[in-house]
Order: structure tokens, then sequence, then C-alpha cells
């Protein structure tokens, strides 16, 4: 359970920072930056996650944090189209425009008037983050391309069970 849950908060914790940066980026400059990154997450999203795993785990042992990092590699684009809609509708808001009329930054408009408007969508999906985090390392950890087998996890034990039903 520990190992589980650390996984999956260390990797919401990780997509979030990416998806909600690169999200609210999007949403509030638009434009060439925001088309550019589209494209990027289309073509980043169609690469066959699992095939990469093989690939990795065939050439290293994985462990803990590689397995982190690469689900982060594929698993911040979530969030980030969630911000990216959002940070459209909120940039456009009059509260916003009155930052601006007094002359606050970017970066501070979204740190200090988007984002606490936001929040409601981020603590929305945690809960299912954190569930996605555990069921990706259990399945990864059943299928042999998560942690090495010593390592007690939810996989590694389903594994175990299935390989004795005969006991």
């Amino acid at each position: 359970f520990r190992l589980a849950m650390a996984f999956a908060i260390i990797l919401l914790a990780c997509n979030y920072i990416v998806g909600i940066a690169l999200g609210c980026a999007m949403g509030f400059w638009g434009g060439v930056f925001d088309l550019l990154f589209q494209r990027l997450i289309e073509i980043w999203s169609n690469v066959p996650f699992l095939y990469v795993i093989m690939i990795i785990a065939s050439v290293v042992v994985p462990n803990f944090w590689t397995l982190v990092i690469a689900m982060v590699i594929f698993g911040w684009m979530g969030m980030t189209w969630y911000m990216r809609t959002s940070t459209y509708k909120e940039r456009e808001r009059e509260y916003v425009a009155a930052a601006r009329a007094l002359g606050a930054s970017s970066i501070r408009i979204v740190l200090r008037h988007i984002l606490p408007n936001t929040i409601s969508i981020i603590v929305t999906f945690i809960p299912f983050s954190i569930a996605t985090g555990v069921t990706a390392l259990t399945a990864l950890d059943y299928l042999g391309f998560g942690l090495p087998p010593p390592t007690p996890s939810w996989g590694e034990l389903l594994g175990q069970g299935t390989a004795n039903l005969h006991a």
C-alpha cells in the first residue's frame, strides 16, 4: 500500500506541476504558443505508452524512479487540456482585465488571479489521478514491466495469486 500510494502521489505531483504550468501558459498566451503545444500534445498522445514501457524495461531494469519518470512523460497531458480550457475562460473575466489595467504582470495574473479560480478543477481530479497511478503501477507489475520481482507490490502479489490458483 505504501509503495503504491507513494508512487501515485509523486506521479500526481509531477503530472500536475507540468500539466498546470503548461496548461495555464497555453490558455493565457494562446496564439502560436497554444497551437504549437496542441500539435505536440496530439502527436505525443498517439505514442503507444505500453510499447515504450516495454522498451524501457528491456533496456534497463525498471525501478521506482524510472517508472515515475516514464509515467510523467506520458501523464501530464490530461491536466494540460483541462487547465488550458479553464484558463481560456478565466482570462476573459473582468478581474483579469482589472489586474491588467492596474499593471500586473502576466505571471502575477496567472498565479494570483487565474490559478486560484481554477482550483476546483485541480481538486476534482486528484482522487481520479491517484487511482490511475495505483492502477498503472499494479498493471505494470502484473504484466512484468514494473518493479523487479522481490519488490512487494500489488501487481506482484496479484501475479503470485493467479500463478497459485490451485493452492
